[in-house]
């Protein structure tokens, strides 16, 4: 047996269940001794996840194995790391010794033409940043704010959806309320640096590291980043929240109510999912007042706010938020449905996608099935009436025909599977309950949340199961990927007797996927 195979042989052995058992244990820690207050024991067991062994092999599984980026490379041209190698770096890191490398600059194109810059740190750095996130991130999640939503582990865009319902709803009178729309121009490339090195709470090591990240220039572009906090590090998204906490709270002292002769001051309802977010406000409310408060917040920390894309409006004129559009009708109903830009998106997507030439047919279809079914699955808790894709799906329909190689019946048998129906009730997602966190312990709670997620065979599977892993017996906890295994490796066979729900992990390493990958030569 080859030295490399004794390696992969050692890093699938390794206790994975006792890595995520310890690490879960000291997070919890942090979250409870940042909740009362215990800076000093804050403190301490941040230095013991920095120097824990099961942290170190846990950031090096996430991002050389679990990450979408896992084959993404830096400056160094490493896309992935093979098993002895992932074993020598967890021997290398040590936080006292992290030098941040220059980023490699790559450009997405943005739907209005322009390009947004992302800075891609080497795989070494980015186990560094996930390995920081592990001990940052809880003492976090113990102050952020309850009606913060993006980029927090167990919180999505559908909770921010279900909160605007809340607010907007016929109950809620939402027919005379106004809604304070506010874009932050540039957020991450602008955010000051002194700024958030004086919000982050973290060992002496740590925070340098952090800060020598956050200054790492770009390859071939700039020596010192003088402010902002690079798109495409594993902690930029965290860092942007600790910079802009406290954002949707900014309306807290500007609201007077007067009932029976008594006056009180309530707070404005703010919603912030990243960089985005809006205000509810109610007739009586000052908006001038709430726009200056806003303005002063966002000067200390080096940011201000783009005035195209800002605007106050009427419930019953509607305004779009995180590709949706929501809308108070005359008779107070509220309404929420796709914008017009995300559908016209989606449909264009789909049929350049079957256009696509540099794939075979079939290829092309899987695509689109998966393009619909995802896009079906985000909308899945709106009013879809009106934006069922017929006509792309009857174009589609039209274009397989014309291959020449169906026909009629196998075209709609084809269709069925390229456009998959996803059922949707609007306004029907359970929101998460007020500023719960998945460090707080309850495991019960989390479990059935993120089981409520899937659905069909996947769902009855997780209830069945009590919703943990039969692999490594640990509850499914937020954010962890769940994967269908079909144990017979049959996927025809959807008896619920050959059904089981995994992690993604646990997933790879079933023994019927490694005798297959052996048969196939791969």
């Amino acid at each position: 047996m080859t030295s490399i195979a004794i390696s992969d042989d050692r890093w699938k052995r390794l206790p994975w269940k006792k890595f995520q058992k310890n690490l879960f244990r000291l997070q919890k820690r942090i979250y409870k001794a940042q909740k009362v207050g215990n800076y000093k024991l804050v403190r301490m067991l941040q230095k013991l996840v920095l120097k824990s062994k099961a942290a170190k092999l846990l950031a090096i599984r996430q991002i050389t194995q679990l990450n979408t980026g896992k084959c993404t490379a830096g400056i160094d041209g490493f896309k992935n790391l093979h098993c002895h190698q992932r074993l020598t770096l967890a021997t290398q890191l040590n936080i006292n010794h992290w030098h941040h490398a220059k980023l490699r600059r790559v450009w997405i194109p943005k739907s209005n033409g322009e390009q947004r810059p992302l800075g891609i740190p080497t795989i070494r750095d980015r186990v560094y940043q996930c390995l920081v996130k592990y001990a940052l991130e809880p003492a976090c999640e113990a102050y952020f704010n309850a009606n913060s939503y993006g980029f927090r582990p167990a919180r999505s865009t559908h909770d921010v959806q279900k909160m605007l319902f809340i607010n907007l709803n016929s109950n809620a009178k939402g027919l005379s309320k106004r809604i304070l729309e506010l874009d932050i121009e540039k957020c991450f490339d602008r955010i000051d640096h002194q700024y958030l090195m004086s919000q982050i709470s973290l060992p002496k090591a740590a925070k340098l590291g952090i800060y020598r990240a956050i200054k790492a220039g770009v390859l071939n572009e700039r020596q010192v980043t003088e402010r902002g906090s690079p798109q495409g590090g594993v902690i930029s998204p965290l860092l942007a929240n600790i910079a802009l906490h406290g954002l949707e709270n900014v309306g807290y002292k500007l609201r007077h109510k007067v009932v029976n002769g008594q006056g009180w001051i309530n707070a404005l309802t703010g919603i912030r999912y990243a960089d985005d977010c809006v205000f509810i406000l109610e007739r009586l409310d000052d908006a001038d007042a709430l726009r200056i408060a806003i303005d002063k917040f966002l000067k200390i920390r080096g940011l201000n706010v783009k005035e195209a894309k800002t605007k106050l409006v009427q419930s019953t004129e509607g305004f779009n938020f995180l590709g949706w559009k929501f809308i108070v009708r005359p008779d107070g109903r509220f309404l929420c449905t796709p914008s017009d830009k995300n559908y016209k998106t989606v449909k264009r997507k789909i049929k350049s996608s079957l256009k696509d030439t540099n794939y075979t047919l079939e290829q092309r279809m899987k695509k689109v099935s998966s393009i619909i079914r995802g896009w079906r699955n985000y909308h899945q808790y709106c009013d879809m009436s009106q934006h069922a894709l017929w006509h792309t799906s009857h174009w589609a329909w039209k274009f397989i025909r014309k291959q020449g190689r169906f026909n009629r019946r196998q075209s709609n048998t084809i269709l069925k599977k390229v456009s998959p129906t996803v059922s949707w009730a609007a306004a029907k997602f359970v929101k998460v309950k007020g500023d719960k966190s998945p460090y707080d312990g309850d495991l019960l709670y989390w479990s059935k949340r993120n089981s409520a997620l899937y659905d069909g065979a996947t769902a009855k599977t997780l209830a069945k199961q009590q919703y943990k892993c039969p692999h490594c017996n640990l509850s499914f906890l937020p954010d962890d990927p769940i994967e269908l295994h079909h144990i017979d490796g049959n996927h025809n066979n959807w008896k619920s007797s050959n059904l089981v729900a995994l992690h993604r992990y646990c997933h790879q390493h079933q023994i019927i996927h490694s005798l297959k990958r052996d048969k196939s030569g791969r």
